[in-house]
């Protein structure tokens, strides 16, 4: 297991932080290949990390922004990750970014596998920085407990980027990265925020069942150190 846990005072001294590590990678990418990918989270956690970040100076026109998972929704829907990241994200300086989008009008998630993990495969990897939730349930991204395509997502022999998932607690079906397509990124970070999280975060740190704690398969995978920042 190879976690750093990172514990701030505040919001603000997590994102002050959190912004400096994320645009240091970004730049080092850009520096070395001439581009980089960060790929992100939904919610209501990252929107202050996400205003924050849009106005720090970078070469975004170098950087390529998606997402870690998305609601098979209109882009439009106020349920939408993508339009959560267009708003909170791209705009300012950030605006210069280029954005993939994962939701693919007309069809439905289930059918769109192959089609959204051959695209990820082919424009987001390698990726530079990943950033990572968790909800209250040990979800992250959209790979949700007790799922029966959870298996699928968290088996690290499935060579597939994608999968999709619609949850059994939460509304809409999803497109995901799989466990696999996240370990493959060159820095993962999970975000995390208040008490309950960090309670969710330890017993996590201990469960075995992966199947019943999602984020467990992350935080205790062998091959890459996680990243946590968390402020209470």
């Amino acid at each position: 297991m190879k976690t750093n846990f990172n514990s701030f005072k505040s919001s603000e001294e997590l994102v002050d932080s959190f912004c400096k590590t994320i645009i240091e990678k970004l730049k080092n990418a850009i520096k070395t290949k001439e581009k980089a990918v960060l790929l992100v989270s939904g919610g209501n956690t990252p929107k202050v990390l996400f205003e924050k970040l849009s106005r720090c100076d970078i070469a975004w026109e170098k950087v390529i922004v998606s997402l870690v998972d998305e609601r098979w929704v209109n882009k439009r829907d106020e349920d939408s990750n993508e339009k959560l990241v267009k708003e909170y994200l791209l705009k300012d300086k950030a605006s210069k970014a280029s954005f993939l989008s994962l939701y693919q009008d007309g069809v439905e998630a289930q059918d769109c596998v192959e089609f959204c993990s051959n695209l990820v495969k082919k424009e987001l990897f390698p990726c530079d920085v990943l950033i990572l939730g968790m909800g209250d349930d040990s979800h992250t991204a959209s790979l949700f407990p007790n799922n029966e395509k959870l298996e699928e997502g968290i088996n690290l022999k499935n060579e597939s980027y994608c999968v999709s998932m619609t949850p059994l607690t939460a509304k809409h079906s999803r497109m995901s990265l799989t466990l696999s397509a996240i370990l493959k990124a060159d820095n993962i970070y999970l975000h995390i925020q208040g008490k309950n999280k960090k309670e969710v975060y330890e017993k996590a740190l201990k469960e075995d069942d992966f199947l019943l704690s999602p984020i467990s398969a992350v935080l205790k995978n062998e091959k890459k150190q996680i990243e946590v920042y968390y402020n209470e």
